[in-house]
């Protein structure tokens, strides 16, 4: 079962400009897709000025850029899982070409891994006015119970009050929702879903949607849960925590035996991890908020690890984000359950996390902008050229980078 749907997906050029944009557009047919374009342009606040040349490269949008071919982009996950290329980074100028299955031997007893735990939703959903004119939705997030931020298409046919239908093959109502606000910062709508108190929109959503793949993935035959981690259960997200896609129960299995634990928190990525970075400064970013919950658990383990030498190893931009975001709210990790808008760049001062695994990331991107704090730059885009050279895979279904705690250090020093 291929996850694209039907239709021509859009194409963009791998370095053009709105290429950074491709999460928004979340690769929907070019005869039924959402107004990506109208939404960057209603969502884009931030200064696009030139910036004083005696600038900080490390502040500059185009320092974050980097070529690469198109056939590096993957199109399909490894089977199994676990044989995804790992690209190991030690103290500069060091780094080792591994297999993700070999994680165990990389890393000490004692160490924690931190996984997000999320799981994406069918978040793609077609409807029509009660006059019949057809309607696109693309779930972000709950906001409150039944209620949804949704980019829709045709966007300014659904005014304040509007409602959508939506029918299954047999054209059976299942589902109403009305646009009750408009957010400004995205262009999308809230819509609230009509439904009992206790009953939730999610198993409808496996009826009525589909599970969208960014832009990039134009040519896929993955099944569903291959775009799921397997520990996955908590639904939300609009896509998936990466990083966690190259984990299987053996491997897990594997690294329990070996005295390396793990725990979870919960982020539900949404336009705060896809929405582009506009601004030439990049420092004048601003982010989205996104739901976590930090768990007492995971504070409680992130702190035995801690006092006994352990590292904590993030499995993912996702996990660092939640935990450090975390801590910057309460000044150090605390359980926590609310909104994050924290936003990573080189400069960060950072609290919890000591390692990172990660994949490899658009450029001019967030999360470019995030690993470059912890390791820096200039080396994080040498190792990507490394990657290059090396016929790694990129993106969501491709290979991935364990940062050691020893090259993080090095990078603070």
């Amino acid at each position: 079962m291929s996850l694209l749907s039907p239709g021509n997906p859009i194409h963009l050029p791998i370095n053009s400009p709105d290429y950074a944009e491709g999460w928004l557009r979340l690769s929907m047919s070019s005869s039924e897709s959402i107004a990506a374009t109208e939404f960057i342009q209603d969502c884009s606040t931030e200064d696009l000025t030139q910036p004083d040349q005696s600038i900080d490269p490390d502040r500059l949008l185009e320092s974050y850029n980097y070529q690469l071919p198109e056939e590096r982009i993957a199109q399909n996950p490894v089977v199994p899982r676990d044989h995804a290329r790992l690209l190991v980074v030690d103290p500069a100028p060091n780094y080792q070409h591994r297999i993700f299955h070999e994680l165990p031997e990389l890393l000490r007893p004692g160490d924690l891994l931190v996984m997000n735990n999320t799981r994406v939703i069918p978040a793609r959903l077609y409807g029509q006015k009660p006059n019949g004119t057809l309607i696109e939705v693309l779930l972000l997030e709950e906001q409150t119970a039944h209620q949804w931020l949704a980019l829709v298409k045709p966007g300014k046919r659904l005014k304040l009050g509007a409602t959508i239908e939506f029918r299954d093959a047999a054209s059976t109502l299942l589902l109403t929702a009305t646009v009750v606000a408009i957010d400004a910062p995205t262009g999308g709508r809230v819509l609230q879903f009509d439904l009992p108190v206790q009953q939730s929109v999610l198993p409808l959503l496996a009826q009525l949607g589909q599970v969208p793949l960014p832009p990039y993935i134009t040519d896929s035959q993955a099944d569903p849960e291959q775009y799921q981690t397997v520990y996955a259960d908590r639904p939300g997200s609009a896509a998936a925590p990466t990083a966690g896609l190259h984990f299987t129960p053996e491997l897990l299995e594997r690294l329990e035996q070996r005295g390396i634990d793990r725990t979870f928190l919960t982020l539900h990525v949404g336009v705060g991890t896809f929405r582009p970075v506009e601004a030439t400064d990049i420092t004048q970013h601003q982010m989205h908020g996104e739901w976590v919950e930090v768990p007492p658990e995971t504070v409680e383990k992130i702190a035995q690890t801690k006092s006994r030498g352990g590292r904590v190893i993030a499995v993912g931009t996702t996990s660092v984000r939640s935990l450090e975001g975390t801590a910057a709210i309460h000044g150090k990790l605390q359980p926590y359950c609310g909104k994050t808008n924290l936003y990573i760049y080189p400069g960060f001062q950072w609290q919890v996390v000591d390692g990172l695994i990660t994949n490899f990331h658009l450029p001019k991107s967030s999360l470019m902008m995030l690993v470059s704090a912890l390791i820096g730059r200039q080396r994080l885009l040498d190792l990507y050229q490394v990657a290059i050279d090396s016929n790694y895979r990129f993106y969501s279904f491709g290979d991935a980078m364990l940062i050691t705690p020893e090259a993080r250090k090095q990078s603070s020093k």
